[in-house]
């Protein structure tokens, strides 16, 4: 099997993940192939189930591939210290007793050894990074007492003083209002100069259409990976999300709603 390119900050080759449930073992991800460019910012949409979590477990290295292969710059995902994950936040436990800035600091654990204890110029690097994220301010707060939008700009601080090359995002702006979201878009904007990978999973397909380089449309296998325009059409929306796809009559290009989220807000695209 030919390695992939180092060129490219993450590539998966022919990757499936089997998962074993009541009617036996299926495939969570089947015949997965990307490759993600050095500073490239993508879109992974798809319905609820699609796969999009387990297709970010398996590039930090947390859910292992059945088949295929994983690199990240050239190199196997686990011990790698350039990849930053944000998980749902629903797989955060807010209750636990930590500082912001203690949090942050959990970035530096790669540079610094699990049995060392930070250093001044590691505690710059914490400052550095709530300041990138206008965060300074709640540095000595507890994390469950943020707000849902500050609780984010905090472990996206904590990626910064990681210094990632690789930021993966799972559904970070979800429960978010729309300036909170667009903080979290300045943030990541902040990051185009120093060529970091930004991969984002959500539901909104606008967003995805207006924000993002590419968009990655999963349903456990890529259905297309490509500019925003070539990848939402009505076919591989259809493909993607069957019937909680609609086109609604009335309009002058035709509009697709997604559904699929159970949400009281339907999240809409509009065909370009």
């Amino acid at each position: 099997m030919t390695d992939v390119s180092v060129a490219y900050a993450a590539g998966l080759q022919e990757v499936s993940v089997t998962a074993s449930g009541g009617n036996g073992r299926s495939h969570a991800l089947q015949h997965i192939n990307f490759t993600a460019q050095r500073g490239e910012r993508i879109a992974v949409v798809g319905p609820n189930g699609a796969g999009k979590s387990t297709l970010f477990k398996l590039i930090v290295g947390t859910v292992k591939p059945s088949e295929g292969q994983v690199q990240i710059f050239g190199h196997g995902p686990d011990g790698h210290i350039c990849i930053g994950y944000v998980p749902q936040r629903n797989e955060i436990d807010w209750s636990f007793p930590v500082t912001v800035e203690d949090v942050v600091m959990m970035g530096r654990v790669g540079q610094i050894g699990l049995f060392r204890w930070p250093r001044r110029a590691d505690w710059e690097v914490v400052r550095q990074s709530l300041g990138r994220v206008k965060a300074t301010h709640l540095a000595k707060k507890q994390i469950g007492e943020l707000s849902g939008g500050q609780q984010q700009r905090v472990f996206i601080a904590r990626a910064l003083a990681q210094e990632a090359e690789l930021l993966l995002l799972d559904e970070p702006l979800n429960g978010l209002d729309l300036p909170t979201q667009q903080s979290i878009f300045d943030i990541l904007d902040s990051l185009r100069p120093d060529g970091v990978t930004v991969l984002v999973a959500t539901h909104d397909l606008q967003l995805a259409a207006d924000r993002f380089d590419k968009i990655m449309l999963l349903n456990r296998r890529i259905i297309a990976l490509d500019r925003p325009t070539a990848v939402l059409t009505a076919d591989n929306l259809l493909q993607a999300y069957g019937g909680h796809v609609h086109h609604l009559p009335g309009t002058e290009q035709g509009v697709l709603v997604d559904d699929c989220c159970g949400h009281d807000e339907l999240q809409v695209i509009r065909e370009k």
